[in-house]
């Protein structure tokens, strides 16, 4: 690695502490907002797992995805990230992504050291998780907000805008001040990578890669019997494959009438890229004539596919 200027020292060590800040303020207030999503939006964000065995073994895990797209992986060894697509860079170019994951190296390093300093003040005992979670979202009147959670131990994430300390918080806020404050600049930093940084490399990504994220490829569907749910009972499954991108409306009909009791797997990836699901229903033996699966996907171009129970193709 090479050696830093003063200049890129300290901005290195403010930035590498942006997270740390709000991720220590939602292991001790938990319980803010949510950022509800949205169906009409679009979001970068990336991941943070930081597992804490014991006092001198630590695992941090980072990710990056575009929506529910994983297009980072971390390499912890290297300190480098992994770019999964070819267009995961966007525009930025090669100066400012060794900038950024020299920022990440230096934060995993001062998250996990900070943390460690301050189990026994933050009443944290071992083993622990921490999971941090910073992004922005891109909204279809093109809104963006930004945001940043964190949460331990399955307890709520709490976002940027509802992060500062609440009167009932009072003694573990004085015990994080007293921590945070020898950091000097870091909401100047969390400004600028959540409101400008992230909100133009959320745009670059969309452009990068339009021609994979506009693609459309229609699924396939069959139907089969699974396993008997009991004596005179009969599993109808319906099979869609291989369509992209991943929203799906599967369901059971019987004419108009949706098949309430219809269940629905995880939407699963196929090793090309495309996404599996199928939709089973309960039925009695004697019931299963005149029942069909219909399929809703963007690449159908509003015709559904529907097939019929017992109607061979």
């Amino acid at each position: 690695m090479r050696d830093q200027t003063p200049a890129e020292s300290q901005k290195f060590s403010v930035s590498g502490m942006l997270l740390l800040l709000l991720v220590l303020l939602a292991v001790l207030f938990p319980g803010g907002d949510n950022l509800e999503a949205s169906q009409s939006s679009t979001s970068f964000h990336v991941m943070q797992i930081s597992s804490f065995v014991n006092s001198t073994w630590t695992q941090n895990r980072g990710s990056g995805w575009l929506d529910d797209m994983q297009i980072h992986g971390w390499d912890s060894d290297t300190g480098t990230a992994i770019f999964l697509k070819p267009w995961a860079k966007g525009n930025f170019s090669s100066e400012t992504i060794l900038m950024l994951e020299e920022i990440f190296r230096v934060y995993f390093f001062v998250f996990t050291s900070e943390v460690q300093d301050h189990v026994n003040e933050f009443e944290l005992e071992y083993p622990f998780e921490i999971q941090g979670l910073a992004g922005c979202e891109l909204y279809a009147g093109g809104a963006i907000m930004s945001f940043l959670r964190g949460s331990l131990e399955g307890l709520d994430f709490l976002s940027l805008k509802t992060g500062w300390p609440s009167p009932e918080g009072e003694l573990r806020a004085q015990k994080f001040c007293t921590v945070i404050t020898k950091y000097k600049g870091i909401c100047e930093t969390v400004e600028k990578l959540l409101l400008e940084t992230c909100p133009q490399y959320l745009l670059s990504l969309l452009e990068a890669g339009k021609a994979d994220l506009q693609k459309q490829v229609k699924p396939e569907a069959w139907l089969s019997s699974g396993p008997s749910p009991g004596p005179g009972r009969l599993l109808l499954v319906c099979h869609v494959s291989g369509f992209y991108p991943k929203p799906v409306w599967v369901l059971w009909m019987r004419g108009e009438q949706e098949q309430e009791d219809t269940q629905q797997g995880d939407i699963l990836p196929n090793a090309d890229g495309t996404w599996y699901l199928r939709a089973t229903l309960d039925v009695a033996t004697g019931e299963a004539a005149g029942l069909a699966c219909r399929v809703k996907h963007s690449s159908l171009g509003g015709q559904d596919l529907i097939l019929y129970w017992g109607e061979k193709g």
